[in-house]
């Protein structure tokens, strides 16, 4: 078997040292927002953990064509994607055909506009926050993590769902209400029965 001649070996070995540091300087300060997505679309730490060690491979194997400007979105993308993938392995009820949640989407009544949009948050706390996001369908739950947690334009989460903005926006407008809805809910006093007097015997 003939060997590989000394410069050959250079070149791997300097394009292997190019893509480490492109990895470092452009992914590295991304990997929270990498976990943050992962573990809201999983809702699991350890499942989370495993979907970004696998995105993260699938990463480095690309970063050479990426370009800094869009090392996030990027970055999301892959983590989305991979997210997905693993949910329909795993979870696979968890997923929901685009066509569907689009369908309730127009089917299901959204909350009045004039709804004042704080007044939920304000009587709800974090752990019944929480879970009202995470009870979210992940068609709805990942744009509004995308906008509310990871502040990304609506342009950029198109781009990461491969979906159109219009798109983006209905889901964002019918995850926030079912927030609302989930958090007022959760948020009305429970009363209960009125006793009936007891009637005593003579």
């Amino acid at each position: 078997m003939p060997s590989r001649s000394p410069s050959n070996s250079s070149h791997v070995s300097s394009a292997d040292d190019d893509s480490r540091q492109r990895f470092e300087r452009l992914l590295l300060p991304h990997l929270d927002a990498a976990y943050n997505l992962a573990r809201w679309l999983t809702r699991n730490d350890d499942d989370a953990s495993e979907v970004v060690r696998e995105a993260l491979l699938r990463a480095i194997h690309c970063v050479r064509d990426l370009h800094c400007e869009r090392a996030r979105a990027w970055l999301l993308q892959i983590v989305r994607h991979t997210c997905l993938s693993w949910l329909k392995e795993n979870r696979s009820l968890e997923i929901i055909a685009l066509e569907d949640t689009e369908v309730e989407s127009a089917v299901m009544a959204t909350p009045s506009s004039d709804e004042p949009p704080a007044v939920a948050a304000h009587m709800a706390g974090r752990e019944q926050i929480n879970a009202a996001i995470a009870g979210l369908p992940v068609a709805y739950r990942e744009v509004l993590v995308l906008r509310e947690l990871e502040d990304l334009t609506y342009g950029e989460i198109a781009g990461i769902a491969d979906i159109p903005v219009v798109t983006v926006i209905s889901r964002l407008s019918r995850a926030r209400g079912l927030i609302r809805a989930a958090l007022m809910q959760s948020s009305t006093p429970r009363h209960r029965p009125p006793r009936l007097p007891i009637s005593q015997s003579r």
